[in-house]
């Protein structure tokens, strides 16, 4: 037992809460997110056309394989995150994370056959599960319930910002040096770095939701993981409109990752120009987190997502329905915005929804359905496109995507930030 355990008044002087006392390790975590993003942003321009052009797959099923097996390990990962944190500790499982996550690149550079990259990305799924979640889980930890918008927003703006910039890179590179193994060095770099950070710089924060349970209003009712997971799927309105809408989110980006590079490259546009449009969605869905996050906080989280959601089904209709560069790169724009509304929302929303000593478990739960979306959306986009055309699979996802905004409309209560709220529900 530490001194901070056995002491509770120590531990409430060296411990607490908030943006200004914790701004070091959160700014930490905000860079080492940002590698963490960087490791999917390899990917997002250049590995649909590895696919395509060097393995000569035709299959649009086929290859986005490589999509489905990162959704479903990563939902999977997320899944067992949050219990893992609880009794490891949260730095434990983020170094996890990292050290599943470094033979990846090399995996994708020395590809001598498309079954590499899908096992590449069954690793880059655990990678992303456990540290991903953790840079979440440790800044909500960290800043307690009057800034989780705010956290989360950044947090998720340094991840998508990197994923965008990356995305741009990769395909700059790519024009000029081919698709590998230049534009995958990146990765290297980003691996490296996210575990050495990890390692040797970054605290546990376990101690801060002691601290919290310590402060909260709320008694910790003593429940199980799969009370949490009922709670977190169907049982809370709340939680469970959190939780379909997370799941059609990463189910149109599963879709566009996939889809997006070989609908592009139909119509004859270039590898840089691709990577243009790849890099747009997630580097606007990056940056404008920053205000959509406390934004989250001030006027609560329902309106945000409902219209985040139809925003991007605006968005990926216009791209359905167009054949050029400039109504792309608008579709690219409102993707990339109304990602923005739902993303941070979203992770507030089931934190405000959650008691602090379970509030890791229902992220997880949470994370779980929403990293599903990508396995499900990839797959579901590729049979439509092999089907009916690769219009249809997003115009498809689209319809979807406005579908679950009305979910959320009609099932979600007005939530409000739990500083602002009197009452739990």
């Amino acid at each position: 037992m530490s001194a901070v355990d056995g002491n509770p008044s120590f531990r409430a002087s060296a411990i607490s809460l908030g943006l200004r006392a914790n701004w070091r390790q959160f700014a930490l975590l905000v860079l080492i997110n940002a590698f963490v993003g960087g490791m999917v942003g390899i990917e997002r321009t250049v590995v649909p056309l590895i696919g395509s052009e060097e393995f000569g797959i035709a299959s649009t099923t086929l290859v986005v394989s490589f999509i489905v097996s990162f959704g479903v390990v990563k939902a999977f990962a997320n899944l067992v995150s949050g219990h893992l944190a609880d009794v490891w500790g949260r730095k434990r499982v983020l170094i996890l994370g990292w050290l599943v996550g470094l033979p990846v690149p090399f995996m994708i550079m020395w590809a001598p056959s498309w079954g590499w990259i899908v096992a590449a990305n069954a690793l880059l799924g655990v990678n992303q599960g456990l540290a991903w979640s953790m840079t979440v889980i440790m800044k909500v930890d960290l800043v307690g319930p009057k800034s989780r918008g705010l956290a989360v927003g950044l947090n998720e703006s340094a991840g998508y910002l990197a994923v965008g910039v990356t995305a741009f890179l990769t395909g700059y590179l790519a024009a000029e040096y081919g698709l590998r193994p230049v534009p995958i060095y990146l990765g290297v770099g980003y691996a490296i770095a996210g575990a050495l950070l990890s390692i040797l710089l970054v605290r546990d924060t376990r101690d801060h939701v002691r601290l919290e349970i310590g402060d909260s209003p709320r008694e910790a009712a003593a429940i199980g993981f799969w009370e949490v997971f009922a709670l977190t799927s169907f049982r809370d309105r709340n939680l469970f409109a959190a939780s379909q809408a997370g799941l059609v989110n990463n189910l149109n980006d599963g879709m566009s990752w996939g889809i997006f590079p070989l609908f592009f490259a139909a119509f004859g546009l270039g590898v840089e120009r691709i990577g243009i449009l790849k890099a747009v969605y997630p580097a606007t869905w990056g940056i404008l987190q920053i205000a959509t996050g406390p934004l989250s906080d001030r006027w609560g989280r329902k309106g945000l997502i409902v219209a985040g959601m139809w925003v991007q089904a605006a968005g990926l209709f216009l791209t359905a329905a167009t054949r050029e560069f400039e109504f792309w790169l608008i579709g690219s724009l409102l993707l990339g915005l109304g990602t923005a509304m739902v993303y941070p929302s979203l992770i507030a929303a089931v934190s405000d929804a959650s008691h602090p000593s379970w509030r890791a478990r229902s992220l997880s739960v949470y994370r779980f359905w929403r990293d599903l979306g990508y396995a499900i959306g990839a797959l579901s986009a590729g049979v439509i496109a092999d089907i009916f055309g690769l219009s249809w699979a997003i115009g498809t996802i689209a319809a979807l995507t406005f579908l679950s905004g009305l979910i959320a409309a009609l099932l979600m209560r007005g939530s409000q930030p739990e500083s602002r709220r009197t009452n739990d529900k």
